[in-house]
């Protein structure tokens, strides 16, 4: 790995890692580490660990320590995490420091001064995003190096089910930005819960179909709608989170 990159690799096991998951999420999280899905996945990941396979990202369980559960009004979903050293840190489409700022994100970076006017980030860390609120989870949360969607169908989605699940059935009402195909087969775990979110849907911001019809990310509109959806229901939480919002 470069020097000039962070280390960004699964150091410790991930059963470890289930044990630190915040209080807010953990009955999601533990009932399925104790699952025979959980139980499995863990003991797959750990195998190739010692295998010698380098695994990404080294916070697994980023997306719940730095959003409260309470205090999510906006999820993004991505699918899996960035398979290339010193990228991926366990939030979607965002990475580490000092890591170059990945194509999807410039489109995502674009849009958001496009219907917002905010000024365009020189580094892709959202993790001041999360911290206000944006929930940005990966329907995957493991990776192999150099192996995009190594871990797509080891389990993980049992449990990101689950926690999409149960954050559409908490009270209070979110923006759902659904983009690409992935995301939006997610949409029915929302829908269950009612009516009372906005689901926003969209190409995936990737360069490969961000400008595509019917539904292209670029000029989505989402980033204002979304802002809009908030301020008339809680426009305290608008105002705080301008900087996003």
């Amino acid at each position: 790995m470069s020097l000039l990159l962070p280390d960004n690799r699964l150091t410790e096991p991930l059963a470890d890692q289930f044990a630190r998951v915040p209080a807010d999420w953990r009955d999601l999280t533990e009932a399925f580490a104790n699952s025979p899905a959980g139980q499995a996945l863990v003991k797959r990941i750990e195998q190739r660990r010692e295998q010698g396979a380098v695994v990404y990202p080294g916070d697994v369980f980023a997306a719940l320590h730095l959003t409260r559960r309470a205090d999510v009004r906006v999820v993004i979903l991505g699918q899996d995490p960035y398979h290339g050293p010193g990228q991926a840190h366990g939030l979607a489409f965002s990475v580490l420091p000092g890591v170059k700022v990945p194509p999807s994100l410039r489109n995502i970076y674009k849009e958001l001064h496009r219907d917002l006017g905010v000024p365009i980030p020189t580094h892709g860390c959202l993790a001041s995003w999360a911290a206000q609120g944006v929930w940005l989870l990966n329907t995957s949360l493991t990776v192999e190096s150099g192996e995009a969607a190594s871990h797509a169908a080891w389990g993980w989605e049992i449990l990101t089910d689950a926690l999409i699940g149960a954050v559409a059935a908490d009270p209070h009402p979110k923006v759902f930005l659904l983009w690409g195909a992935h995301a939006q087969r997610k949409r029915p775990l929302i829908e269950a819960a009612g009516d009372r979110h906005l689901v926003l849907t969209a190409n995936h911001p990737s360069p490969l179909s961000a400008s595509r019809p019917p539904l292209p990310f670029i000029g989505c509109g989402h980033f204002g709608a979304a802002s809009r959806f908030l301020g008339d229901r809680a426009p305290e939480w608008a105002v705080t989170n301008a900087v996003i919002l």
